[in-house]
């Protein structure tokens, strides 16, 4: 990550030049003027500090008088006509008029500054040195100069040379000392200001009032700052100006001259307007005249250089004169000024800042005489409101806020950032995975770019739709501007959606007696309520239903008679029932998902007993979905159930009551009667004429004429007894084997085996308790169904005729037998094995487990073989494929035939 360039404080006295009282013990160690650069500009000498050498630091001043060195305070400043202006940056002018104290003077034309800098680090002890001496030449002195600088005004004229009396001509060098009043029998006398009241002060009294008089070769010069007691203010052609008039008494060897001084010195008539600044100066400075005057030259400057009229072009700068004003034009944001960061109510603001500079000559008409009016004049614009921009550049697809906010300047830091869930540094914020960048631009401004994952804690996370999440970033960025270290915030809210919504899956399956329900979570959580038969699922009710739950998913098991399913259908023998499963957001009602899971649960409806009791058990069926059980009864209304709930109602009677009726055929006798809500005119509470019928028959065969012969006949024996051949039940079983060795079997309470499609399923039938090496087993026909009734539809061939059933992809295989340790007898055992499959119909899987049905014989091997004995697939005979047909019994007239079943076998993977 790019961390932010930290703009270090500036602490350079703009307008104090030295420290209040100097360290002690500190160590001054000249260095290499690296940073330094000075320069002659007319009648000013400019020295400029880089900002690699004075940010940060704080800098003393002092003038270099031969071997003194004078510390420069802001009054001694202003008094001696130095001047210093510094930027954010640490960027630092220093101006020094060349007719300053401590100037060295040559007959006004060669002029040699001096100055010591002293840079303070981090301590009083850390301190670097710098002596700087620039000498200039300046000859295009006026008769009269005026100089309005940022802290004083300065007026000089011409004055003829005197005659030095013998033996007491002074070195030029030391002209321009504060000289001593008292002891001066030649040079300045008395000092009048006209405030516009005159008043009179001696040199020493002007110069402890903080003004100089003081005469060089060939002029005498007046200084004085701003805002004193002996200047005033005055209102020319709309301009404020600061004026300054004085009468300085001169005393020479050949008398006393008077000499009148004026400065004045514009201290407003800007305008700001759009982007422009306008300057306005007057065009006739009223208190420096006293007649008519013209212009004779003009120029405008930046930084007390002079601007050619190719460069003024280019930056779009202008100088014009109108009837009463010289109007100066700058663009804001020209290069040649800067801009600087505040805050006033919190808010981010800049102001533009620019120094120009006026030059002008002009000639008065009377006397002839020339005057250069030079003003440097810095101009700050009014606190400008910059609302930060900020750009939302997030990609949802890349789930991730990305955002720009800016611009700034370089004095703004980035210290914080305040989230929802507190307030974190720059640098905490990149702990914890928020990239928080700052970026320069090409103009030097610089933007903040943050990025924020969709999952971080901070962003806050709704769904407007079903499928939609929005996620939400809101965070105010807290900036401060240096040096001054004022706060300012910026808040910000972003939204993106995102279709990323993985709703939760449900899934279920059967077995004889029982539900099985899945449900999966999405990315949303457990944020959701779930409903199971129409209720609830409540803790009391999960405990109920077996809850189980881990991070992925949860289930239950729930009783297909458990309160809330719904029973569908009823057939002889088996019953299907409905779970309905559903899942639903509670704060938006939204259904998330759900699951109608119908299966066949084995149910015997009827039992008929020997001695003519019937039993029958009613359901509340869905289509009935107001019945109450209690309210059913027989045809014989006054026979009602035994027991009754919300879902059954049990009937028990004997088959001559409560209107049964009865049927013969020719060998049999059918026993009917009918279970139903009956309307009564009379009007029933529970029911009315347009409540839907309740009817299921009740029905019963018993054998009749069925009639036993018993034959008894006694003899005398003739021969002595002996045994008789007995006879007995033969004993099967079918078992299915876990793997192709047929070592290990799945035990009974291993169902229902759960298996996948197309895995090998590895069956084996034995005939159990024998020894017998002459009997043999033979598979004739084996089958599948839905449902553990043997007649059922549909069902699926597998073998036929002791042959694999032909034209089946799911062929069958039989494995040979061997001795082993288990084995004694292979003839007493046969092994085949088939592929896991699924009933389809019109695309739909029927139900998700099978049972596996064959008939067989036991053959006798010392007999002639004949049929089916010939040896398993001997004697084949093709039937044909899948039957959608019922099946018809197999017979079970021969002792040597057996009939057996396994158990369910469950269909792993699907709904």
């Amino acid at each position: 990550m790019q961390k932010p360039e930290r703009i270090l404080l500036w602490n350079l006295m703009a307008a104090v030049f030295a420290l209040g009282q100097a360290w002690p013990n500190m160590m001054l160690s000249s260095q290499p003027s690296s940073g330094l650069k000075t320069g002659c500009v007319a009648n000013l000498m400019r020295l400029t500090l880089d900002s690699a050498l004075a940010v940060g630091n704080q800098l003393e001043v002092e003038a270099i008088d031969g071997t003194q060195y004078i510390l420069l305070t802001p009054s001694l400043a202003a008094q001696c006509g130095y001047s210093m202006e510094s930027d954010p940056w640490g960027n630092t002018r220093i101006y020094t008029s060349l007719l300053g104290c401590y100037v060295s003077n040559k007959d006004d034309v060669m002029f040699t500054v001096g100055l010591k800098l002293k840079i303070y680090h981090h301590s009083p002890l850390d301190v670097a040195s710098h002596d700087v001496a620039q000498t200039c030449s300046y000859t295009r002195w006026a008769p009269r100069e005026i100089l309005c600088d940022r802290n004083y005004m300065e007026v000089s004229t011409y004055m003829a040379p005197q005659a030095e009396a013998k033996g007491q001509k002074k070195a030029a060098s030391q002209l321009n000392t504060i000289p001593d009043a008292s002891e001066e029998v030649t040079g300045i006398w008395k000092v009048t200001f006209f405030t516009p009241e005159p008043m009179s002060m001696a040199l020493k009294e002007a110069q402890q009032a903080g003004h100089n008089a003081m005469t060089t070769s060939t002029r005498l010069v007046m200084r004085s700052p701003y805002n004193t007691a002996e200047t005033y203010s005055e209102d020319v052609a709309g301009v404020p100006m600061e004026v300054l008039k004085v009468s300085i008494y001169h005393k020479a060897q050949d008398g006393l001259n008077v000499f009148n001084l004026a400065a004045a010195c514009p201290t407003g008539g800007v305008l700001f307007t759009g982007n422009l600044i306008s300057w306005h100066v007057p065009r006739r400075v009223t208190p420096l005249l006293d007649g008519s005057i013209r212009l004779v030259e003009m120029n405008m400057g930046i930084n007390g250089q002079r601007v050619d009229k190719a460069q003024m072009a280019a930056r779009g700068y202008s100088l014009s004169t109108t009837d009463f004003h010289i109007v100066v034009e700058i663009p804001i944001g020209s290069p040649d000024g800067y801009y600087k960061s505040h805050a006033p109510d919190y808010q981010y603001h800049t102001t533009y800042t620019v120094e120009p500079m006026l030059e002008v000559l002009w000639r008065a008409d009377q006397t002839r005489e020339d005057t250069r009016y030079k003003i440097l004049f810095p101009i700050t614009t009014p606190p400008m409101l910059q609302p930060p921009h900020t750009e939302d550049r997030t990609i949802p697809e890349m789930r991730e806020f990305s955002l720009y906010v800016g611009t700034f300047l370089g004095d703004v830091v980035l210290r914080n950032i305040t989230f929802a869930t507190g307030v974190l540094t720059v640098e905490e914020s990149n702990a914890r995975g928020f990239t928080v960048q700052q970026h320069v631009l090409a103009n030097g401004t610089f933007v903040f770019s943050l990025q924020v994952p969709f999952d971080a804690d901070v962003v806050y996370k709704h769904n407007p739709e079903l499928l939609v999440t929005t996620y939400s970033l809101n965070v105010a960025f807290g900036f401060v501007i240096l040096p001054e270290e004022i706060p300012f915030a910026h808040p910000v809210e972003f939204q993106a959606s995102l279709n990323d919504v993985v709703l939760p899956t449900l899934t279920g399956t059967c077995d004889q007696d029982q539900f099985y329900i899945t449900v999966k979570y999405g990315n949303q959580g457990k944020n959701f309520n779930t409903m199971i038969g129409g209720l609830d699922l409540t803790p009391e009710l999960a405990e109920a239903y077996k809850f189980y739950s881990n991070a992925t998913h949860f289930s239950i098991a729930v009783s297909y008679a458990a309160t809330g399913t719904l029973f569908e259908l009823i057939t002889t023998n088996s019953v299907r029932a409905r779970l309905d499963v559903l899942v639903w957001d509670p704060i938006t009602n939204w259904i998330l998902s759900d699951l109608f899971l119908a299966c066949f649960f084995p149910l015997l409806m009827t039992r008929c007993y020997p001695n003519g009791t019937i039993s029958a058990l009613a359901v509340k069926v869905e289509s009935v979905p107001n019945l109450h059980p209690s309210w059913l009864t027989l045809k014989d209304r006054s026979c009602t159930p035994i027991f009754s709930n919300d879902q059954f109602a049990q009937f028990t009677f004997s088959a001559d009551s409560c209107g049964t009726t009865r049927t013969f055929f020719d060998h049999y006798v059918l026993y009917e009667n009918e279970i139903g809500l009956y309307y009564s005119e009379k009007g029933a509470p529970h029911t009315s004429p347009v409540d839907p019928e309740y009817r299921q028959t009740v029905s019963c065969y018993y054998v009749v004429n069925d009639t036993k012969t018993v034959a008894f006949n006694a003899k005398s024996r003739r021969y002595e007894p002996k045994a008789a051949i007995g006879s007995g039940h033969m004993i099967v079983q079918m078992r299915l084997a876990k793997d192709s060795s047929y070592q290990d079997f799945y035990d009974t309470e291993d169902y229902p085996v759960g298996k996948y499609l197309r895995e090998p399923l590895y069956f084996e039938v034995e005939l159990v308790q024998s020894t017998d090496p002459h009997l043999e087993l033979i598979l004739e026909n084996c089958w599948a169904t839905l449902q553990e009734e043997r007649t059922s539809l549909p069902s699926w061939d597998i073998i036929v005729d002791g042959c694999a059933s032909p034209g089946d992809s799911y062929t069958t295989v039989f494995h040979t037998v061997l001795v082993d340790d288990r084995v004694s007898v292979p003839f007493h055992y046969k092994r085949f094995s088939i592929k896991m499959f699924a009933f389809i119909q019109e695309e739909q899987v029927l139900k998700h487990e099978v049972y596996v049905h064959c008939d067989l014989v036991i053959c006798d091997t010392t007999s002639p073989a004949e049929g089916i004995c010939q040896g398993q697939c001997a004697n084949r005979v093709l039937k044909g494929t899948p039957k959608q047909t019922k099946r018809g019994r197999r017979s079970t007239s021969s002792t040597n035939r057996k009939q057996i079943s396994s158990r369910p076998i469950l269909l792993n993977g699907f709904q």
